[in-house]
């Protein structure tokens, strides 16, 4: 009796370290980057839908919103039996917000960000069986900056950005869908570019911004083959302004891609799934999220 509940015991412990414990992505490569850790939170086995989502918190590629646009998002997900993995990807950092030594040495910058999304991309699907996912439902949640680096996922999957990190990638980088909420969108268009975020993922060097920001603008990439996408964001947004949203919308409908767009009048922006910090109205988007989610299998 004493060792069944000792063994009861240790796989409860075994269940809430794999879902707590966070993954040093690039552990075993020539990544320099510790810091970079993917967290599990795995769906309960009682509700688990098979379905995985990659979360990518925003904060102008400057920093990771990791709270409420990364862990309360994970915990919702995973309430939901959706099983979730909060990415902390590199970030530009405070030191290179408040001076612009990017000038002359490299920092994190792109394709950093996109790498470590893609290198979590692929160990979820490699650890799919372990984690009681489904390798056919791996999906993509950002938020404002983390929205543009999801969208990126979905655009540009066919570009390995692991190849040159000597990372044999033996599954699809290809996201099943991709839900990008309040996204950073244009780079290109200066009445609606954040040019914060802009700089965050580009770095100071204007020259090298310049021969970016084009290949890096989502609406002017936007292709057939892209997989579902569920689009969300608020008039009144006060950091980055809803017509990122808009584009994006007009070039998903122009190439027939599957999606769902939903504009709300009120809400602003970095809510994430915090009704405090948001309206009735815009808080709304979690529940469109599910069924939608839901509509697609």
């Amino acid at each position: 009796m004493k060792n069944g509940l000792l063994i009861l015991c240790m796989l409860m412990l075994g269940q809430v370290a794999m879902t707590n414990s966070p993954i040093r992505i690039w552990e075993g490569t020539k990544v320099n980057a510790k810091n970079v850790t993917l967290t599990p939170y795995i769906a309960d086995s009682s509700n688990n839908t098979g379905i995985a989502v990659v979360v990518c918190p925003g904060g102008s590629y400057f920093w990771n919103a990791y709270k409420t646009e990364g862990v309360e998002v994970a915990k919702w997900l995973q309430s939901n039996g959706i099983s979730a993995f909060v990415l902390r990807y590199r970030s530009a950092g405070w030191l290179a917000f408040m001076t612009h030594y990017r000038v002359m040495f490299h920092g994190h910058q792109y394709p950093d960000m996109i790498q470590d999304l893609q290198r979590s991309i692929q160990i979820v699907r490699d650890n799919a069986k372990d984690y009681g996912i489904n390798i056919e439902k791996v999906g993509v949640m950002g938020f404002s900056a983390g929205g543009h680096l999801v969208m990126s996922s979905n655009l540009f999957y066919n570009h390995n950005f692991l190849e040159n990190l000597n990372v044999d990638v033996k599954v699809s980088l290809r996201p099943n869908f991709t839900a990008a909420i309040y996204p950073v969108v244009t780079f290109t268009d200066k009445r609606y570019v954040h040019k914060r975020s802009m700089r965050g993922l580009l770095g100071d060097n204007s020259k090298v911004r310049k021969a970016y920001a084009d290949s890096l603008s989502l609406e002017k990439h936007v292709s057939q083959d892209m997989s579902p996408v569920f689009l969300v964001n608020c008039v009144d947004d006060p950091i980055v302004k809803y017509q990122n949203s808009v584009l994006l919308d007009s070039a998903l409908t122009a190439n027939k891609v599957n999606h769902k767009y939903i504009q709300y009048k009120t809400g602003g922006h970095g809510f994430g799934v915090n009704k405090s910090k948001t309206t009735e109205e815009a808080i709304m988007w979690k529940k469109e999220f599910l069924l939608w989610l839901k509509d697609l299998w």
